[in-house]
């Protein structure tokens, strides 16, 4: 079924103008919306494949998977045109021979772990699963990104206060290549991250008074991963203390019931 296009400008608001200043073809889009909903199936099926396997590891808490939707899709081509003709040439337009390449969320995964120092075993775990072919660690303006810097990761910082690790990975589950987005971060994170893009999608742009108070949420959310941590360091070195007089008290009890054994 073709993509209405009065429909389509009134539900984004996107207008003809916008069409027409970037020199973008409705039919075209038309062409890409329908190849699209071809391959969907498919890159759900992909999409789960990789949520599966990201399951496997012991310091993932969640997994969440899913297909970009077609008239998303075809909003995101439409407002990333004017950079591409940036990047490219003023030529250039998406078509159905290259908007699988250049969008590159076609496929998005979001793995969520608890602690903030999980992160690194589960980047590993990434690279050693995947080929990855890109990757980004976006943090609020203040953060510590020094493991970061060490392991050449590109730093976004955020004036928003969100935060996230993307990776893109490349794989050919058929003689086509397929790439998908994964996103790692921790549970007070994607709390944080899922409101401020409800309201990112709910307005042009955001009241004051609501990106003020989304501002201070942020603090809350970095805070509460700093307590959260802390909680898990305590937790560890009292465990350990427990073992440690546990193993003592265990090796003083069998002392005594020697000494008894030769009495």
């Amino acid at each position: 079924m073709n993509l209405k296009k009065e429909y389509f400008l009134a539900k984004t608001n996107i207008t003809e103008e916008d069409l027409t200043k970037n020199n973008i073809d409705w039919e075209v889009l038309n062409d890409i919306y329908l190849d699209f909903n071809i391959y969907r199936s498919n890159y759900e099926s992909q999409a789960g494949f990789i949520a599966d396997t990201l399951r496997t590891h012991k310091k993932i808490h969640s997994v969440k998977s899913r297909v970009k939707e077609p008239e998303r899709l075809i909003e995101k081509i439409i407002r990333k045109t004017p950079g591409r003709k940036e990047k490219y040439g003023l030529e250039f337009q998406f078509s159905i021979g290259n908007y699988k390449q250049e969008i590159n969320d076609l496929i998005g995964v979001r793995a969520i772990h608890i602690f903030k120092e999980d992160w690194e075993d589960i980047h590993n775990f990434i690279y050693s699963t995947w080929k990855v072919i890109e990757i980004t660690a976006n943090v609020r303006e203040g953060d510590d990104t020094k493991r970061f810097d060490e392991l050449n990761i590109e730093i976004h910082s955020r004036k928003s206060g969100y935060r996230s690790v993307h990776y893109l990975i490349e794989f050919f589950p058929t003689s086509q290549k397929v790439i998908a987005e994964i996103q790692v971060r921790t549970i007070f994170e994607e709390g944080y991250g899922e409101i401020d893009h409800q309201l990112r999608y709910s307005h042009s742009e955001i009241p004051e008074v609501l990106a003020l108070n989304l501002l201070l949420f942020n603090r809350i959310a970095g805070s509460a991963d700093e307590m959260a941590s802390l909680i898990n360091l305590l937790n560890k070195n009292w465990t350990e203390m427990e073992t440690k007089y546990e193993n003592i008290i265990d090796l003083k009890d069998k002392e005594i019931k020697a000494l008894k054994g030769e009495n």
